[in-house]
C-alpha cells in the first residue's frame, strides 16, 4: 500500500479558504499538500468522497467524558484513550480531557496518566486540563464543595513540574481564589490559565488577565454576569483583546440571543471558541452516570443534578458547529474555525491544529453537506468511516 494518500471529491476548506475540484495529499501523518486533481501521483492510494466537505479535524479544550466514562472515575491512559475515541466519530481530533474538580491524589494520579498517554501517542490526546478545585464556592456548579480548596505551592510546583510531558497543559482556576503571583508562576511555565467558576468583580479578573490568564472557562456559566455598575467576569472576557473565551453551544447554557451579543461584543485579538464540556454519556444511550458520588441524570439534551443544576454538557463538537450555523447564523466557515483554529491559537496550537496545510499534521473531518460526520482522519489515519 503506498505511503501516499489522495483523498478527492469534496470541496476543501483549509481553515482560511475554500478549494474547489482539488486534492488532498497526504504523506505518512502530514499533508503533502492541496493539489490539483490531474497532478496526483500514480502511485498514491485514491479516495474518492461523494461531495460534501473536508475541514480541519475539531480540537477541544474542555471534555469530561466519553464512551460511557468520566476522568475522574479512573484516570489511567486506557480511560483517556477511550475518551479520545468517544469524541473522534464527531469529528474531534485533539482534545483536552478535562478533571472536574477532585483530591490531591487523583490530581497526580491524572497528571501521570496524561504523561504516558502522551508518551504511547494516543490518537488525540493533546494534554490535559484541570478544572479546579481551585474555585469559588459561591460558584461551584456542578462542582462538589468539600474538593474545593485555595491553591497551595505543592499544587503549583506539580502543575509546573508536568507541563514539560505533554503538548497543552491547562487549568481553570478562579482569580479570587489564586494570587497573581500564582498565575503568574503558572503562566511563566507555559500552563494556560483560565478563568471560571469565579464571582470575582472586573477589576479582579483583569489583574488576573495582566498576571498571565489567557482564557475564560465557559463563557457566561458559572461566573459573575455582566452589569451596568460591575461588569464583572463577563465583562472581563469581552472586553480584554489578549483573552479567549469557551462556548458551550448547546442551547441550554447561553440564550442564542447572548451568544450572537457576545459575538458582537468580543474585543479582538482573543476569540471565542466551541468547547463541550462533554460528559461519559457521550457515544451513548445511558441515561444516568455519578461524578464524585452524586447522580447525573440525562434527560432532553441535558445533563442535570438532583436539585436541577447543570452538570456538563450532552454535546458533542459537530453539533454545536451545527448551532452556530444553522441557530445564530453564522457563516459555515466561522462556525468550522470556533470548533478548530480559534481553540488551537488558544492553546499555543495553532501552528500545528486548526487548519489544513503543507507540513501539518494530517487531521480532518469529512462532512455531508448536513453537516453530518462522513469520516475522520487523525495523523493520517482514518478513525471513522462513513
Amino acid at each position: 500500500m503506498s505511503s501516499i494518500l489522495a483523498v478527492r471529491g469534496a470541496r476543501i476548506f483549509d481553515g482560511e479558504d475554500w478549494h474547489d475540484g482539488k486534492t488532498l495529499l497526504v504523506s505518512g501523518e502530514t499533508v503533502e499538500g492541496i493539489i490539483a486533481t490531474a497532478t496526483v501521483p500514480a502511485d498514491a492510494e485514491t479516495i474518492d468522497l461523494p461531495g460534501g466537505l473536508l475541514a480541519p479535524g475539531f480540537v477541544d479544550l474542555q471534555v469530561n467524558g466519553g464512551g460511557g466514562v468520566m476522568l475522574n472515575d479512573d484516570p489511567s491512559v486506557e480511560t483517556i484513550r477511550r475518551i479520545c475515541a468517544a469524541h473522534a466519530p464527531f469529528g474531534t481530533t485533539s482534545l483536552l480531557p478535562t478533571l472536574i474538580t477532585d483530591t490531591p491524589e487523583t490530581t497526580a494520579a491524572t497528571l501521570e496518566a496524561g504523561a504516558a498517554a502522551a508518551r504511547e501517542k494516543v490518537p488525540g490526546f493533546l494534554g490535559l486540563h484541570l478544572e479546579g478545585p481551585h474555585l469559588s464556592l459561591s460558584r461551584k456548579g456542578a462542582h462538589d464543595p468539600d474538593l474545593i480548596r485555595p491553591m497551595e505551592k505543592a499544587d503549583l510546583d506539580r502543575l509546573v513540574n508536568a507541563r514539560s510531558s505533554m503538548p497543552a497543559l491547562m487549568t481553570t482556576v478562579a482569580p479570587e481564589t489564586v494570587t497573581p503571583q500564582q498565575i503568574a508562576a503558572l503562566a511563566g511555565a507555559d500552563i494556560v490559565v483560565s478563568l471560571g467558576h469565579s464571582d470575582a468583580g472586573f477589576a479582579t479578573a483583569r489583574a488576573a488577565i495582566e498576571a498571565g490568564a489567557r482564557q475564560m472557562t465557559h463563557l457566561f456559566n458559572a461566573m459573575s454576569q455582566l452589569q451596568h455598575r460591575e461588569p464583572g467576569m463577563v465583562g472581563a472576557a469581552l472586553d480584554s483583546g489578549g483573552i479567549s473565551a469557551g462556548l458551550i453551544a448547546d442551547g441550554f447554557h447561553v440564550d442564542r440571543h447572548a451568544i450572537a451579543i457576545a459575538l458582537r461584543a468580543k474585543r479582538g485579538p482573543g476569540r471565542i471558541f466551541l468547547v463541550t464540556d462533554a460528559m461519559a454519556t457521550i457515544g451513548t444511550d445511558m441515561t444516568e452516570f455519578t461524578l464524585n458520588g452524586r447522580t447525573i441524570r440525562r434527560e432532553g439534551g441535558r445533563l442535570t443534578l438532583a436539585d436541577g443544576t447543570l452538570a456538563g454538557a450532552d454535546l458533542d463538537m459537530i453539533s454545536a458547529v451545527r448551532f452556530m450555523h444553522r441557530e445564530i447564523g453564522l457563516p459555515l466557515e466561522e462556525a468550522l474555525r470556533m470548533a478548530s483554529f480559534y481553540p488551537a491559537e488558544a492553546v499555543g496550537q495553532e501552528h500545528r491544529l486548526g487548519r489544513i496545510g503543507e507540513g501539518r499534521p494530517a487531521s480532518f473531518v469529512h462532512l455531508s453537506d448536513a453537516l453530518e460526520v462522513q469520516s475522520v482522519w487523525i495523523e493520517g489515519k482514518r478513525v471513522q468511516r462513513g
